[in-house]
């Protein structure tokens, strides 16, 4: 299944990255051809494809399809290896109800 790009935001994505087409496509898996056809809007990607370029440049499906102007990402990854303390941090807010998260967004929002 084929996915709906805009364009204008994919070439904003890699510029503000100051990425060649070539290095945008190895960072999303794709040749680069293929990637110089989507930047040139006679290819569609599959849905995977825009998932990886969401993940790649850390912004929302929605954002990549140009549903949405909001570049919040659908997720965030932290790796245990990368980030040990934010993940530990992510590891005990797992269990938490809604407004013990509440006090915690209160408080990181005191300190920020």
């Amino acid at each position: 299944m084929q996915s709906e790009i805009n364009i204008e935001h994919l070439i904003l994505l890699r510029q503000e990255r100051g990425l060649t087409q070539s290095e945008a496509a190895d960072l999303i898996g794709v040749s680069q051809p293929a990637y110089q056809r989507y930047e040139a809007g006679v290819r569609t990607p599959s849905i995977q494809v825009v998932k990886e370029i969401a993940k790649a440049f850390n912004v929302s499906v929605s954002y990549v399809t140009g549903e949405s102007n909001n570049r919040m990402p659908d997720f965030i990854t932290v790796d245990k290896n990368h980030d040990p303390l934010l993940f530990s941090i992510v590891e005990q807010c797992r269990d938490l109800d809604d407004e013990q998260l509440k006090r915690i967004m209160s408080y990181f929002e005191n300190i920020s």
